[in-house]
């Protein structure tokens, strides 16, 4: 073995060409690899040379840099294949690339390193959000020793990335940062929405590569901006879905997708199931209008209604049996051991309060999180369902892309999703596999479960083309609408108007309808069955009516789910707090129908024929509300049984009503005596 040749200060300087202040200024802040021995510097000359050579400016850094990447065991087939892929691409003379991978398969890894090879300069890759931003930066953060992704992969040698690539975001505020830094990672709106501070800054050949992450968002004006601003710059659209929430088309050519159904196998992805609560019958009705029972064969035809699916989603009765039906999901992978989690999708803020209680009442610690809540309040939740304190969450509008959480493994669908890509975004929330590259792994399973009511077997349906090429299917979806509830809905300050809405009295199930989610090529299935019969000396012409006899039908009727326990004091407890919560609600929404703020004070000061004297609207309607909710009870809240409660709760537009009368009246009369 040789040995090390050590160089002083001196000697060090003029091995390297440069001044004896900037090398002792370097080797003290670790810009140069050196050992202090005493009070003096020394420097591995083996360790300088290597330093050199990944010293390099950025327009050749990535070209010059040694990397490795094929036949790296250490990497996933897709992160190696469509890197792969993409540098022929480029190597063509190409310069916009679609690249598709499922959730969970390694797209980060594969941000970091499309570059090696191929950038002639700098790279900037850009998030949809803060959350993805993050996890791109600490992937690419080569001082970060567990989580910079050529370190663990073994792409790059700890000697290699003494000099780089070095990664910075844009959250300095300072472009000499971006100047020195081979990798800008940031986040859309950082970059694309205040033009004067950043974009702007940087010369249109400042980039030669933009890697977008989850792009089904790029062509939205905001990213097409940042495309647009940098035109010779190398173009590459990484996405789980390769279309857009407001369906148009990625413009790029698609050079490599990784199937859903390699990545399960493989075990990249959990193995998913989907269940659906299967009524034997369902009574309902419009508004006050007589009901009638439907029976399931009506059922299935009347799912595609969306008034019908729309009344599914939203009754007590069916989210009971949803609720029930995940948790006994939940139960059965609880069993390895893991404490697996669940994640649900409610319609607006109110309706997952609604659904946090239904779980609440069966013993199960749930929470809502929403766009609306403080950060301090999301992150105080997301704390917990990390810390395994939180059996389920239920979001609206949260918990999107890249939010990883492996031991979410339950999704309850409590809303009608009319197009493929919302649905496979929440999907993908479980996708995500507790045990890595073991696709047999009992804690590697997913269960999405619904009501066959809300038509959600058909979005499977389209799911289980995904991967083809038909033009046709892909019209369908890209072309579908999403249908969304108006803001204010959402927030709980309006409401659906009770002529619109479907009552459900009640429902009967006897059982629950399975299918795998995804599932092995037939095609494959058969040509080993044929390879199998030859080795046999058997008749391989069997095969394919073998596979087709043998194959289970694509929707399995099992029994229906048990009721869980409900402790009385527990459903009570769920009870009073709902009316709580809607009490606040309903004030909000007694205001908005009637037109007046809710920090004003007529309801106080000049309507006095309703005797209030909250110093509010507001504090004045919430009154109007606790009383008249007090006043059909019976008796005090504390003295209320939840029967009692439930009978208020489920006659809430009654009381809306009444008190919306009320007000109208008493405003009328102040009008007619102040004119």
């Amino acid at each position: 073995m040789p040995a090390i040749e050590w160089l002083s200060l001196d000697e060090a300087a003029n091995f390297l060409g440069m001044g004896k202040t900037a090398l002792y200024a370097a080797a003290r802040e670790g810009r140069v690899p050196a050992r202090k021995l005493g009070k003096k510097w020394i420097f591995e000359k083996a360790g300088l040379d290597q330093w050199l050579k990944s010293a390099r400016p950025p327009e050749s850094f990535f070209l010059d840099i040694e990397f490795k990447i094929d036949g790296n065991e250490f990497l996933r087939d897709p992160q190696r294949e469509g890197y792969l892929l993409a540098y022929e691409f480029f190597r063509q003379g190409k310069n916009k690339a679609i690249i598709q991978i499922p959730v969970g398969c390694g797209k980060t890894g594969l941000a970091s390193l499309l570059p090696f090879g191929l950038s002639q300069g700098r790279v900037i890759v850009i998030a949809p959000n803060l959350t993805i931003k993050t996890g791109l930066f600490e992937a690419m953060d080569i001082t970060n020793r567990q989580k910079c992704f050529w370190r663990k992969a073994g792409v790059l040698s700890a000697d290699q990335m003494l000099a780089g690539p070095l990664a910075c975001t844009l959250d300095s505020g300072n472009i000499s940062v971006a100047t020195k830094s081979h990798v800008v990672i940031t986040n859309v709106q950082q970059l694309a929405t205040s033009d004067d501070k950043w974009l702007n800054q940087f010369a249109d050949d400042f980039f030669d590569m933009i890697i977008v992450d989850e792009a089904h968002h790029s062509a939205a004006a905001s990213w097409q901006k940042v495309i647009d601003r940098f035109p010779k710059a190398k173009v590459v659209l990484l996405t789980a879905t390769p279309f857009r929430s407001d369906r148009q088309e990625l413009d790029g050519t698609l050079v490599f997708r990784y199937p859903f159904r390699n990545a399960t196998l493989k075990g990249y992805i959990k193995r998913l199931k989907a269940s659906y609560v299967a009524p034997a019958s369902i009574e309902l009705s419009f508004c006050d209008a007589r009901g009638r029972s439907y029976a399931l064969d009506e059922v299935l035809k009347l799912k595609e209604e969306e008034w019908f699916s729309r009344g599914v989603a939203l009754a007590r009765p069916c989210n009971q049996h949803i609720v029930d039906s995940s948790l006994q999901k939940l139960e059965e992978l609880r069993r390895t051991g893991t404490q697996h989690q669940l994640i649900a999708v409610a319609c607006s803020i109110n309706h997952a309060k609604e659904i946090r209680s239904l779980y609440g009442e069966r013993g199960f610690s749930a929470e809502v999180i929403h766009s609306k809540q403080s950060e301090d309040e999301q992150q105080g939740i997301l704390a917990q369902l990390r810390n395994g304190s939180l059996d389920c969450i239920i979001q609206v509008q949260m918990l999107g892309e890249g939010f990883d959480h492996p031991k979410l493994s339950v999704a309850a669908i409590f809303r009608p999703f009319r197009s493929l890509s919302p649905y496979i975004q929440f999907v993908g929330r479980i996708m995500r596999v507790v045990v890595q590259n073991d696709p047999g792994h009992p804690d590697n399973v997913g269960h999405i479960v619904t009501h066959l009511g809300m038509n959600l077997d058909e979005r499977l349906k389209e799911f289980k083309q995904f991967e083809n090429d038909d033009q046709a299917f892909w019209d369908k979806v890209i072309g579908g609408e999403e249908p969304e509830l108006p803001q204010e809905i959402l927030s709980g300050n309006a409401r659906l108007r009770a002529s619109d809405s479907v009552v459900v009295h009640g429902e009967v199930v006897e059982s629950l309808w399975e299918e795998d989610f995804t599932s092995v090529e037939d095609q494959q299935i058969v040509e080993d069955l044929r390879e199998r019969l030859e080795a046999y000396g058997l008749d391989p012409s069997r095969a394919e009516e073998m596979v087709r006899q043998a194959k289970p039908p694509a929707m399995r009727k099992g029994a229906a789910v048990q009721p869980f326990s409900i402790l009385p004091q527990r459903e009570l407890e769920e009870a009073r707090k709902r009316l709580n919560e809607q009490a606040k609600s309903l004030a909000k929404i007694l205001l908005n129908h009637v037109g007046l703020d809710m920090a004003g004070t007529e309801m106080a000061f000049k309507y006095r024929s309703l005797k209030l004297s909250g110093k509010s609207n507001f504090i004045c309607a919430l009154m109007m509300v606790n009383k008249e909710a007090e006043k059909r009870l019976g008796k005090k809240r504390q003295d209320a049984s939840s029967e009692e409660f439930r009978v208020v709760l489920d006659n809430l537009d009654d009381l809306l009503q009444t008190l919306v009368r009320r007000v109208r009246k008493a405003k009328a009369d102040y009008d007619k005596n102040n004119t």
